[in-house]
């Protein structure tokens, strides 16, 4: 006979938890009362089936899951037969660049999600310590954890000469600044291989960085060094630094950004598989959206604005000029909005002189100013491919999005997923999804307190309706928030509510789980 074991799972865990069941209702803790949310479905992050039930919150922390009656004193929650989730989790964010100037995160709340983790693509806060403690000082509604970025590592380092891969003594100063970075809690190493001044570097000055990390439980995250020309050899690296640590290594916002690579995700993923069978502990993330933001000198590996040859390969293979447009632009923001065909236009010129022109001036401008003067999207994915790739088991999911951000993926990733992936095209499961933002996440960052709806856990959580939950923010209206998400907790307090963030600013500071910092869940 057939046995569902998820369902007894979620039956033992019912009987098991239910320290406050209705019939117990007067032996509730009365001088620590808590709050109970109750009528509710609990979807508890694990991926088995929702329970209809109630959660009881209690000092920040998940005290009880089940059939159970509110307390004496107790405030109760209706929830109104939605669905209840441990809070969303976002492995791959740039909320560090305005989390103290808009510490309230709305557009991250407002998404479900409670916990972000930054330093990401190579760059981090520095030092990191002094990050942290700001922080702690001035907490936002999130939770924040940080890797140490290999490119702030760089820049310490060898500062303007960095065009060049690194001398033996570089490298050993780079390995002692990573190991007191880590000391600070951070969770591992993050590359940005595309990006200045990562891209000089060589695999063996990562591997060799990699295994500080590796030494002190630390994990590493990439945004790989190629995402169209060079892809496979990419994932060959990423796969060889896992190989050599032994520590857990995850692909950054994993795409097939170009024509010639559209369709081989059945390709790439065997080649996922066979490493991870072989004992490499590979894992990714993605968004849900057929085009990327980052900078136009991205585009060219060699960067030189003036090689046409180059350019018309872009426009070509990776992001065609109708589907290239700007977020940023500094020498002159009325182009922000506009396209590559459409600047091309105005300033009566071919795309790829178009192209060459703003590379040049973005250029010149930040040589004058010191900071950046360009950003831009582009479009260069199919949806088939994220299909295949976000339903990996091993693909959680994540924004790669700021809080001040003009793509649509800072304010609509999760509902999106929720809503279109889930509810209208029925690529997930609705427990599935809720796991590749919760559970998986949490594993695939090493957290071991939060992500999952279990007694002792933190009550990160979040309430919304599956019926009705969607993401509205489109490149053209990239700041409209995203509706069906009704409740967010942070550590038990109110965070987002009735389409706006409170006053509450419970958010923490996640530091690497080790002995010294580890939280029991209570039992």
């Amino acid at each position: 006979m057939l046995i569902n074991t998820g369902k007894l799972i979620a039956l033992a865990a019912l009987i098991a938890l239910a320290s406050c069941a209705r019939d117990e209702a007067p032996a509730c803790n009365t001088e620590a009362p808590g709050f109970l949310i109750s009528n509710v479905l609990i979807l508890d992050g694990s991926g088995t089936p929702a329970v209809a039930g109630a959660v009881r919150v209690r000092d920040g922390k998940i005290a009880a899951l089940g059939d159970l009656a509110a307390c004496t004193g107790e405030t109760q929650v209706d929830g109104g037969g939605q669905v209840l989730a441990p809070g969303f989790i976002d492995t791959h964010s740039h909320a560090d660049s305005n989390i103290f100037g808009q510490p309230d995160a709305l557009p991250v709340i407002s998404q479900g999600i409670t916990t972000v983790v930054v330093g990401q693509d190579g760059g981090s806060p520095y030092p990191l310590a002094g990050f942290f403690r700001q922080l702690e000082a001035a907490p936002a509604t999130v939770n924040v954890a940080s890797y140490v970025g290999h490119n702030t590592l760089r820049d310490e380092v060898m500062g303007d000469d960095f065009r060049r891969t690194a001398t033996a003594v570089e490298t050993e100063r780079m390995k002692a600044l990573l190991a007191k970075e880590l000391e600070s809690g951070a969770l591992g190493l993050a590359t940005g291989l595309e990006y200045e001044p990562g891209i000089h570097s060589d695999t063996d000055e990562i591997v060799a960085l990699a295994e500080v990390a590796a030494d002190v439980g630390g994990r590493y995250i990439s945004h790989l060094r190629s995402e169209d020309r060079w892809f496979e050899a990419a994932i060959d690296e990423i796969i060889l630094i896992g190989r050599e640590t032994g520590m857990p290594v995850q692909a950054s916002h994993i795409k097939l950004a170009m024509k010639r690579l559209w369709g081989s995700a059945p390709e790439l993923l065997a080649k996922l598989n066979a490493a991870r069978a072989e004992g490499v502990n590979i894992t990714a993330d993605i968004y849900p959206y057929e085009y990327w933001q980052s900078s136009i000198m991205v585009l060219l590996p060699e960067r030189d604005p003036g090689d046409r040859e180059a350019i018309a390969e872009v426009l070509d293979q990776i992001a065609p000029p109708d589907g290239l447009w700007m977020t940023q632009f500094e020498p002159n923001p009325e182009y922000v909005g506009k396209t590559l065909t459409e600047i091309a236009a105005l300033r009566e010129v071919d795309v790829i002189t178009a192209f060459t022109q703003i590379a040049e001036e973005a250029l010149d401008w930040e040589a004058e100013h010191g900071e950046s003067a360009e950003a831009i999207i582009g479009t260069s994915m199919v949806e088939s491919d994220i299909d295949e790739l976000m339903s990996w088991p091993y693909t959680n999911i994540c924004t790669d999005g700021g809080i001040v951000d003009l793509h649509p993926r800072s304010r609509g990733t999760f509902p999106r997923v929720l809503g279109r992936y889930v509810r209208e095209k029925k690529l997930l499961t609705l427990e599935e999804a809720v796991r590749k933002m919760t559970s998986l996440s949490a594993h695939n960052m090493g957290f071991t307190d939060r992500g999952l709806i279990r007694e002792g856990m933190v009550a990160d959580l979040v309430l919304f309706d599956p019926k009705t939950v969607i993401d509205r923010a489109t490149p053209t209206e990239p700041n409209l928030l995203s509706t069906g998400i009704t409740t967010v907790w942070v550590g038990g307090e109110i965070v987002y509510t009735d389409g706006a963030a409170t006053d509450a600013r419970p958010g923490k500071v996640i530091r690497r789980d080790t002995p010294a910092t580890r939280e029991k869940p209570e039992h």
